[in-house]
């Protein structure tokens, strides 16, 4: 049966949700996209004004869509890159598959009990994309108003959610220099340069921060805890209250938490994300071996993750083709565990952020091989030495 009979859902039209639609349509697939806000774009729309790219513009785009002549900024902004991301939308009719103001509440896999799901050797009991044709997901969504729609079944969903000593050493001079304006504000994190680098937790600061720590405009108050009164809050370790009227929560969101709250079976909820010591088992970042007929785009973080999600989206549509079989399920576990076992050897043995910043050509390399792709994208043995992979690099990457 070919894709274009296949019932596929995708949750979230940000940038990893349209980056599947788009290479499922190119497929035959016509998939349906579930999305929460009002446009496409995730967060990007309804971002604060003033918020910009933390990553240069030329790596921060798909390889098949540059952006417009207008934008000229290195760092566009918030309504530049929505802008972008609708237009991506727009022209390779993505928007016709989207409902927007329809949320996922919950999902639930029928057909086969979870007895046997446990105890399946292949994924999805034979490692093909939608399995044995016996069990679906039912999605719970809701409307805008909050109405409850009856559940839809889908046979596959989609939640959109090598080191050199050169390296060392611009690292470690990078954190001698930024670290003298942190010092003097107490800004400096527990963790080095370098594993914020690997953990991707590397950001720049807005216009003018540091200008206005040193006019008091902003003031530094660091604290694990706090509190609040009637005039304001206090901060463990301060004798006097803070005055506040009104306190905005910048404390960000679990996204482990977040897709635990998608799974109404106990089972799923408990295995998806892992133990507290590790990373998200995910074979390829994207699957997970022991939930079938489920692929997660985009979870996994990265400096420039527009065109990780479209290479990662060529590969699961290549897969949902039936270019590939997915190894067993103890194969896919083993090679998980080695995955992070090398991100790890570069980054504190307590994190667990789901991270391929440290090793990212090497980590586009293996999607390339499993699509039968040549993965050295570069002219000449010189440039593959020596220039920096990107977007571009991957434009005419066509797996049969």
């Amino acid at each position: 049966m070919g894709l274009e009979k296949r019932s596929v859902a995708i949750i979230g039209a940000g940038v990893s949700g349209l980056a599947a639609c788009k290479h499922l349509l190119e497929r035959g697939c016509r998939p349906v996209v579930f999305e929460a806000g009002d446009a496409v774009g995730g967060v990007w729309p309804s971002a604060m004004e003033g918020t910009r790219l933390q990553a240069p513009r030329h790596m921060y785009r798909y390889s098949d869509f540059p952006w417009p002549d207008s934008v000229t900024e290195m760092f566009p902004n918030q309504r530049q890159v929505a802008d972008y991301l609708h237009a991506y939308a727009r022209r390779f009719d993505v928007l016709d598959c989207v409902r927007l103001g329809h949320r996922v509440t919950g999902m639930e896999y029928v057909g086969v009990a979870e007895e046997e799901v446990a105890a399946w050797d292949e994924w999805a009991g034979c490692g093909e994309a939608f399995g044995s044709g016996d069990g679906e997901w039912r999605l719970t969504v809701a409307d805008a108003e909050g109405h409850i729609e009856p559940g839809e079944g889908f046979l596959l969903s989609i939640l959109a959610t090598v080191l050199t000593p050169l390296r060392l050493m611009i690292s470690k001079f990078a954190e001698s220099y930024y670290s003298i304006p942190m010092k003097k504000h107490g800004m400096v994190p527990d963790h080095s340069f370098f594993e914020g680098m690997v953990g991707c937790m590397l950001s720049t600061t807005p216009k003018d921060h540091y200008k206005n720590l040193e006019e008091g405009i902003i003031v530094i108050k660091k604290s694990k805890t706090f509190g609040f009164c009637k005039e304001g809050v206090l901060v463990e370790g301060e004798s006097t209250l803070v005055k506040s009227d009104i306190v905005i929560f910048g404390t960000g969101f679990n996204g482990d938490q977040n897709i635990k709250d998608m799974f109404i079976s106990k089972y799923f909820h408990t295995i998806v994300v892992g133990s507290t010591s590790t990373a998200t088992p995910l074979y390829r970042e994207c699957i997970h071996p022991k939930i079938p007929q489920l692929a997660v785009i985009g979870y996994s973080d990265n400096y420039a993750n527009v065109y990780t999600s479209e290479l990662r989206s060529k590969w699961l549509a290549y897969f949902m083709d039936g270019g590939f079989r997915l190894p067993s399920v103890k194969a896919m576990q083993r090679d998980v565990l080695e995955c992070e076992k090398v991100m790890k050897r570069y980054s504190r043995e307590e994190s667990r952020t789901p991270c391929i910043g440290l090793l990212p050509t090497w980590y586009n390399d293996r999607l390339c091989e499993d699509m039968g792709c040549n993965p050295r994208r570069k002219n000449g043995f010189f440039a593959e030495l020596f220039e920096s992979y990107g977007p571009d690099d991957y434009n005419d990457l066509h797996p049969k």
